[in-house]
């Protein structure tokens, strides 16, 4: 069972790191699975995570405060917009292009809701 959080641990680690790039991706869950899947499968590599000089901060503020940085906000925000609209651009039907618009919008709305430091 260990290893099977080791794997599923690293997956969703792999996913996260990724999604901090790709604004479709949920950064932020990812690294919570990520967290939760070492803690049961590994103590050296919990660890290892939460000593992690970026994802360790990360992690801990959002457990801890339910906040996301304002910095880390405003990258989010602006990748996501650059990204969807993009896509929204380039695709041909306008229900597909009403429909990024749309995601767009939920996905501010739930980033905005967080607290910020």
């Amino acid at each position: 069972m260990k290893l099977l959080y080791l794997l599923l641990g690293t997956l969703s680690l792999i996913l996260g790191i990724i999604g901090i790039f790709l604004p479709v991706l949920p950064t932020t869950p990812l690294l919570l699975l990520t967290a939760f899947c070492y803690y049961r499968g590994s103590s050296r590599m919990y660890d290892w995570l939460m000593s992690h000089p970026k994802l360790g901060p990360y992690i801990r503020n959002f457990r801890e405060h339910r906040m996301i940085p304002r910095r880390v906000k405003a990258y989010i925000l602006t990748m996501l917009w650059l990204s969807l609209l993009f896509c929204a651009y380039i695709l041909h039907p306008i229900w597909l292009k009403c429909l990024m618009i749309a995601i767009a919008i939920g996905v501010t709305i739930h980033i905005l809701s967080y607290k910020s430091e």
